[in-house]
């Protein structure tokens, strides 16, 4: 039962869309735009960096915040399966964020909220700083060797998959002994899951990305509508 409410509590964070919400602030419909999509990239394709620095940053925290409320509930109460239990919260911000019910379920791909959850670790597991590092270094090392995103965070997830899996063999994650494995398997396979979810989430890129014609992303680039004049 604590597995499916911290689920729900994530899926509610999740709900905030920040780039259509970001989107609609400056009069414009981002899904209308780009990829249509309603994630990070496509409003820095669309809007330009700070707009896109600004979703990153409300996708990000959304899942901080789910995990931060589902730490305060649950605590105290089952000490040896918080991190279980904020993973359930942070697949439930993913969720949301990827299938909102009031946007016909289409929402963005989920990385910047996954970027949330990683940086959640700092606060969950010891040395847990180490967990965002090797996940979202690894995007930046790819994103700036390509300038592909949708590679750099195909990359970056198996890379935070791997690292979880390295912590959850050094004990990281505080799980009793006597179920040590058990809840070591389920995390993983839920951790796992999510992986999955995200790779397919890109695989009209990963076919683009094979064919040679996935469209790179700069940095310096302009945006592609001046949002000031459109909000006029």
């Amino acid at each position: 039962m604590e597995r499916i409410i911290c689920l729900v509590i994530g899926y509610a964070f999740g709900l905030i869309q920040t780039g259509y919400l970001v989107g609609k602030a400056k009069g414009i419909d981002i899904r209308d735009y780009g990829s249509r999509n309603a994630g990070t990239t496509n409003v820095l394709r669309t809007m330009g960096k700070k707009y896109g620095v600004l979703v990153l940053l409300g996708d990000a925290l959304k899942c901080i915040a789910a995990v931060l409320v589902i730490k305060l509930i649950f605590q105290n109460r089952y000490p040896d399966s918080i991190c279980l239990l904020a993973l359930y919260g942070s697949a439930g911000v993913i969720l949301g964020h990827n299938f909102p019910f009031y946007m016909n379920f289409k929402g963005g791909k989920g990385i910047a909220a996954t970027l949330g959850m990683s940086l959640s670790y700092c606060f969950l597991v010891k040395y847990g700083i180490m967990v965002p590092v090797i996940g979202f270094g690894m995007f930046l090392v790819i994103f700036f060797l390509t300038n592909y995103v949708s590679l750099g965070s195909i990359v970056g997830y198996i890379m935070l998959f791997i690292a979880i899996v390295i912590f959850g063999e050094r004990g990281a994650y505080g799980f009793p002994e006597a179920s040590n494995r058990a809840m070591l398997t389920e995390y993983y396979i839920v951790f796992g899951i999510l992986t999955v979810m995200a790779i397919y989430r890109h695989k009209e890129n990963i076919k683009r990305l094979i064919a040679g014609n996935e469209r790179k992303t700069y940095l310096k680039g302009k945006p592609e509508i001046d949002v000031n004049r459109e909000a006029d």
